[in-house]
């Protein structure tokens, strides 16, 4: 018996909860690719399954409705792997261990997954129940989105014949999002530079070799939440080394920084590694981090409370492992490109009030043994716009030294005037629920856009159910919106099932 067992609606947790029992984070969705192709083969169901994992199932209306035009619903398979420091579990070989709270479920230590789990359960629950009145249906199971829809991109639209898409990747329940921003990622290479007269061991040996951590940050996706004036990790990094290295000038080198997971969401904890040259630098650099400290927690008050920096010696297993540090041009390389990246919002949209048009996030920061690496994500509404941005990033980078190169390129969604989906969406939620659905565009990237760009006739909306914290540990999904989300995507599809395509 499932932890989600008694949960309603039955079926939706039921695929749920199977879902999070394999592991399934972005580049490694072959298992849960496989699942969705066995249940669709256990139904009957004509189902594709390509090179990159994506799925489409195809079920055919419910009698007397195959005049129906086609509906698409659609979801991605991956989710992203953030945890706790603290927690030990391996994302690549373990399931999600799961709880209830408060009603809501939620992942012990771990992000939830219900960005995008859920849709693929309402999806696979829909399949399964041949009492639904639907028209003919093309469910499609995108991967990789979270790490710049490649899925999507490279899917073989040729065979859809969907004339409406019903995204179900949308974390607030009773909002109807008919728009979205555009996107890239940037990475950015340095060669990682030792120096070969430092004598790292006398340093370890001597208990001159420090970790200097930022941590307790709230993170969140770079998408819906850039715009809450929440702390990146990375940055306030930058601006530690900048000030350390200021102050002690010569007699601190970095040995490596690391900071952030996923491009896609805002680093919560980086931890750099210095080696000292005497015992006296341990004073400045603590005078240094109480006075920041102090900064940073006037500076973020209730948008991020919990900063904060942690100085302490290196244990045995770093210097096993590394046993090196950069040579003093690399390092201010690495500070001033840290330091110069733009981060959080850019500019807000002229036409939608309180929208982010543009914006960036420094995600990825990564010590390798050979390079440095850098990954950002770049976003806007307005292509002209988000190419500048690209451009600035590019030139900043040069100047600092490093090589760029740019990734995941998705176009954004264009609102569309005339909605027979939207109009219809909107009128069906105010009959059920006694109130007005909200017709929100988002900064947020979805994979509307792509396919929006492959199928150009597609009427197009996304929802879906309460989801808070994405992309970080407190993830949590309320069961509730999912029984009344649930119940308004049958009820969307029983109306469009009685028109005429």
């Amino acid at each position: 018996m499932g932890i989600l067992s008694e949960l309603n609606p039955n079926r939706v947790f039921y695929y749920f909860e199977e879902i999070c029992n394999i592991p399934h984070g972005s580049y490694n969705t072959r298992a849960i690719s496989d699942y969705c192709v066995k249940i669709a083969k256990e139904l009957g169901l004509e189902v594709v399954q390509d090179q990159l994992n994506n799925v489409i199932i195809r079920k055919p209306a419910s009698k007397g409705c195959e005049q129906a035009p086609v509906m698409m619903l659609q979801g991605h398979l991956d989710m992203v792997c953030e945890k706790e420091p603290d927690c030990a579990h391996d994302f690549m070989t373990e399931g999600l261990k799961l709880q209830i709270i408060d009603g809501y479920v939620k992942a012990i230590g771990t992000t939830l997954g219900g960005d995008d789990g859920i849709a693929i359960a309402i999806a696979l629950a829909i399949l399964e129940d041949n009492t639904l009145i639907h028209p003919p249906l093309e469910v499609v199971f995108t991967t990789e989105e979270e790490v710049g829809m490649d899925g999507a991109i490279g899917l073989d639209t040729s065979g859809l014949n969907a004339k409406y898409l019903l995204n179900l990747d949308s974390e607030d329940e009773g909002v109807l999002t008919v728009s979205c921003a555009g996107g890239a990622t940037i990475e950015h290479h340095l060669p990682y530079e030792v120096d070969n007269g430092y004598d790292y061991e006398k340093a370890y040996h001597d208990g001159l070799v420090y970790e200097l951590k930022v941590t307790g940050l709230l993170g969140g996706h770079s998408g819906v939440e850039i715009h809450k004036g929440r702390a990146n990790s990375n940055k306030l990094m930058a601006v530690l080394l900048q000030n350390i290295m200021r102050t002690l000038k010569d007699t601190v080198h970095l040995a490596s920084v690391d900071g952030g997971l996923k491009h896609n969401a805002i680093p919560r904890e980086t931890t750099a590694i210095l080696a000292l040259d005497k015992e006296a630098d341990v004073r400045l650099i603590t005078d240094c981090i109480e006075r920041y400290q102090c900064l940073f927690t006037d500076s973020y008050g209730d948008a991020d409370p919990d900063i904060t920096i942690e100085f302490k010696p290196c244990g045995l297993e770093y210097m096993i492992k590394n046993g090196h540090v950069m040579t003093a041009s690399c390092a201010r390389k690495l500070i001033h490109l840290m330091y110069s990246i733009p981060d959080g919002v850019h500019a807000m949209s002229r036409e939608i009030m309180g929208l982010p048009e543009t914006s960036s996030n420094f995600g990825i920061l990564r010590t390798e043994e050979n390079e440095i690496y850098v990954e950002v994500s770049n976003r806007s509404s307005n292509p002209a716009s988000l190419e500048l941005s690209i451009q600035q990033m590019e030139n900043i980078a040069f100047l600092c030294g490093f090589a760029t190169v740019r990734q995941s390129e998705y176009p954004g969604w264009s609102y569309r005037k005339n909605s027979k989906l939207r109009d219809t969406m909107v009128q069906l939620y105010k009959d059920m629920f006694g109130v007005e659905a909200k017709v929100e565009a988002i900064h947020a990237g979805l994979e509307c856009g792509i396919l929006l760009s492959k199928m150009p006739d597609l009427d197009i909306v996304s929802t879906g159910p309460d989801i808070l914290d994405i992309h970080t540990p407190q993830e949590r999904m309320n069961i509730a919106s999912v029984e009344r989300t649930y119940r308004y995507v049958l009820a969307v599809l029983e109306t469009f099932s009685k028109q005429k395509g």
